[in-house]
């Protein structure tokens, strides 16, 4: 099996601990992803992350009613 190298990507090392790296490979085998692929992502999400230019949410979860019904909650009784 060949492996196609992007032509900008390096190797580099990094030192984690057991628990960290068990972690993330449970994590890479729940996913169907590689480590290297999710070390990546997670650097491409919190380190390279873009600035936020406009309102910035803090939820990060599903809405659990449209926000037309913000004010339901103080609808009754």
């Amino acid at each position: 099996m060949s492996r196609r190298r992007q032509s900008s990507t390096e190797k580099i090392q990094v030192y984690l601990h057991k628990e960290e790296l068990d972690a993330l490979r449970r994590a890479a085998a729940r996913s169907g992803r590689s480590v290297a692929e999710l070390v990546r992502d997670a650097i491409r999400k919190v380190v390279l992350k873009p600035q936020a230019a406009g309102p910035v949410a803090i939820w990060d979860g599903e809405p659990k009613c449209p926000s037309t019904e913000h004010n339901i909650v103080y609808d009754g009784p």
